[in-house]
């Protein structure tokens, strides 16, 4: 039904339906030769920024859950300092701080800028999944691990993060889906992914609703598949879990 109302829209509107124009912006086959279009070099790069963003996030977000979770005072106080400044500030103006003023003291361009400012953005929420993961396990497990004599690090790797992980992995997801999403932000720095290259194919075609149909299906395709992906990891790791 929302197809439908769309399509009626755009025919009150005199809207001319150009999609044979599109798959040039996908693929071109030129003298035998595969080339890929502007939309799919952009796709890589969302890819591409949503990859590294993601594995800093989870490290930042584990070093500040551990942070919040310590005995240190200053610890404590840094990590609540760090999670209320950031997510209780928009994304689009931390992009603009990250790229006008940190970009230019560290020297580095517009896509590392990007995958940090998501990544420490993202990593705000990633902290309180992995916080709440592990404060889920039972106390009779941390009393155990300490009769065992065991260091805190090891308590970490070996007993309560592997019981965390299938707690966490749904939140986890959604989160990881909310920073692919987010990832459209980095064309306001003139970073060419898939929703800037988007942009700049409507403006040499005017072709606004194809276009965008486009994008919004790759996007659906990699969050779809994310979820999925993230679905079986957690049915496996509940398995092995419960064989353990």
């Amino acid at each position: 039904m929302l197809l439908w109302l769309i399509y009626r829209g755009a025919t009150s509107m005199g809207y001319t339906w150009q999609w044979e124009r599109v798959p040039k912006y996908l693929y071109r086959v030129i003298e035998g030769e595969l080339i890929w279009g502007t939309l799919v070099r952009g796709l890589l790069v969302t890819i591409e920024i949503t990859f590294f963003a993601t594995i800093l996030a989870l490290i930042i977000g584990l070093a500040t859950a551990l942070l919040r979770l310590s005995r240190s005072y200053s610890g404590h106080l840094v990590s609540t300092f760090y999670l209320e400044l950031v997510r209780n500030t928009p994304l689009l103006v931390q992009m603009y701080l990250f790229y006008f003023i940190l970009s230019p003291i560290i020297g580095i361009d517009r896509f590392w800028t990007g995958v940090l400012c998501l990544a420490f953005f993202e990593a705000s929420f990633i902290s309180e999944i992995i916080r709440g993961g592990i404060l889920s396990i039972p106390r009779g497990q941390w009393e155990g691990a300490s009769s065992l004599g065991l260091r805190q690090w090891k308590v970490y790797s070996l007993i309560v993060l592997p019981q965390a992980v299938p707690i966490m992995l749904p939140p986890m997801t959604s989160a990881v889906v909310n920073l692919l999403k987010n990832s459209a932000i980095v064309s306001t720095i003139a970073v060419f992914d898939l929703t800037n290259e988007g942009r700049n194919a409507i403006a040499d075609t005017f072709m606004s609703f194809e276009i965008w149909f486009t994008v919004a299906a790759m996007y659906l395709t990699m969050t779809i598949s994310l979820s999925a992906f993230a679905g079986w990891l957690e049915s496996r790791a509940r398995r092995r879990h419960t064989r353990t």
